[in-house]
C-alpha cells in the first residue's frame, strides 16, 4: 500500500509540473515567435521498494520519471504588419541578439530603434549583424531589409542579419525576454532561410491543445487523489480489523 501511494505522489509531481509547462504556452499564444514545450516522462523502476516478503506478485514498481521537456520549433502563423522594421524568418533560423549575458536567439523580429539608432528587439536588446551591432545614424533614410537579411539605407549597404541554426534545437534553453541560449555552438543558417519585411511570425501554441491538455491533467491529478484516498483508507480498514482479532 505505501508503495501505490508513493507511486500516486510521484505521478502528482510530474503533473504539476506538466501544468506549469501547459500554463506558460497558454501564457504566451500571443507572444511572437513563441515555440510550444512538452513534458516528457519516464517509467523508472525502483531497484528497493518490492515486496520480497510476499508470493506471487509483481515485484517491479514503477514511478514517474519527469525527463524535461521538447521543444516544438515549428514555424507560427505570419501576420501582416506593413511595418518595415518587422520580419519573420521563413525557414528553420533564429535571430542573433545581443545582451549583456552575451549571444541569445529568437525568432520574434519585431525590431525597432532605441534612442541610439540601434536595431533592438522588444526587450531591448541589439540585432547582431555580421558587421556588428546595426546603428543608424541621424542622416541615414530609407531603411530596409531585404529577404536574405541584408541592411541598406540612404548610405548604401549597411550589413546583414545574422541568422544561425542548431543541429539539435533541443539544446536551446528559454532564458527568459523569449529568447534562448544554446550550450552547442551555432551556425550559418544557409542561404535556403529568407525573410518576409513587414511581417512576424506568430506563436505556435494552439489554445484549443493547451485547454484540452489542461483539462486532462487536471481529471488525471483527481483521478490520482482519488486512488490515493481509497488505499489510504483501505489500509485504515485493515489495520482496524486486524486490531479487532488480536483482541
Amino acid at each position: 500500500m505505501e508503495n501505490a501511494l508513493l507511486v500516486g505522489l510521484s505521478r502528482q509531481v510530474a503533473l504539476g509540473r506538466e501544468l506549469d509547462v501547459v500554463a506558460n504556452n497558454v501564457a504566451n499564444i500571443e507572444t511572437n515567435g513563441f515555440k510550444r514545450r512538452s513534458s516528457v516522462f519516464q517509467e523508472y523502476i525502483s531497484p528497493t521498494a518490492r515486496a520480497e516478503n510476499f508470493k506471487g506478485v509483481d515485484k517491479r514498481v514503477s514511478f514517474v520519471l519527469d525527463q524535461g521537456t521538447t521543444l516544438n520549433f515549428a514555424a507560427g502563423g505570419l501576420s501582416r504588419t506593413d511595418n518595415p522594421l518587422d520580419v519573420a524568418i521563413k525557414g528553420d533560423a533564429l535571430f542573433a541578439v545581443q545582451t549583456p549575458q552575451g549571444e541569445r536567439y529568437t525568432r520574434d523580429g519585431a525590431f525597432s530603434f532605441n534612442a541610439k539608432g540601434e536595431l533592438v528587439t522588444q526587450s531591448g536588446h541589439q540585432v547582431v549583424t555580421d558587421q556588428g551591432v546595426f546603428r543608424l545614424t541621424q542622416t541615414e533614410r530609407d531603411f530596409q531589409i531585404a529577404p536574405d537579411g541584408q541592411i541598406t539605407t540612404s548610405d548604401g549597404v549597411r550589413g546583414k542579419i545574422k541568422l544561425v541554426k542548431f543541429d539539435n534545437p533541443q539544446s536551446l534553453a528559454n532564458v527568459g525576454a523569449n529568447e534562448f541560449s544554446s550550450t552547442d555552438r551555432a551556425r550559418p543558417a544557409g542561404t535556403d532561410v529568407r525573410l518576409e519585411t513587414g511581417a512576424v511570425e506568430k506563436s505556435n501554441v494552439s489554445a484549443v491543445l493547451e485547454m484540452s491538455r489542461l483539462i486532462e491533467i487536471n481529471r488525471s491529478y483527481q483521478a490520482v487523489a482519488n486512488m490515493m484516498t481509497q488505499t489510504d483508507q483501505l489500509r485504515r480498514t485493515a489495520i482496524q480489523k486486524l486490531a479487532d482479532i488480536s483482541t
